[in-house]
């Protein structure tokens, strides 16, 4: 079984980026979008009109929270062959039962893609405003990033 990230939060988040689970780029980094042809850290970038690409990782996680963004992922553990969600097997989800205690002004949950877009109507029904984004995966090549960004501009509050 492979074991995923921790997740990125603080109780000031407002919005909550739902990933599926990390690749073996990211898992081999304990990164998060480490692959360097994922197009996730540029499209915050051109999102939040700051530089976060450049950034020592470390950095790119505050500057998130100084944003009140939250980073996470559907999945806790899995089998996994490659990089590819289609590869996932036996997932185990995160627990997310905390997230309304433990981040208090969390109003929107956004997905990376059609996995973690999966747990969208059960964060609905929980009363969260939801978005469900086009991956930033290079697996998700059907979408040029100016399609890609021009979605994922909606995620900010």
């Amino acid at each position: 079984m492979l074991t995923g990230l921790a997740p990125v939060l603080d109780r000031n988040i407002r919005v909550l980026l739902l990933g599926s689970f990390p690749g073996e780029a990211s898992l081999g980094a304990q990164q998060y979008y480490a692959h360097p042809r994922n197009h996730f850290w540029k499209l915050l970038s051109a999102v939040l009109a700051e530089d976060l690409v450049t950034l020592p990782y470390e950095k790119r996680l505050q500057r998130l929270l100084a944003h009140r963004i939250g980073l996470w992922d559907a999945i806790a553990a899995c089998q996994r062959e490659g990089s590819l969600d289609a590869s996932i097997r036996q997932a185990q989800a995160n627990d997310f039962a905390a997230l309304k205690h433990d981040c208090p002004q969390l109003a929107r949950v956004c997905f990376n893609g059609k996995t973690s877009g999966k747990l969208e109507p059960q964060f609905a029904a929980a009363g969260f405003e939801t978005l469900v984004l086009p991956s930033s995966s290079p697996a998700n090549a059907q979408w040029s990033f100016e399609q890609k960004l021009a979605v994922w501009k909606r995620i900010v509050l």
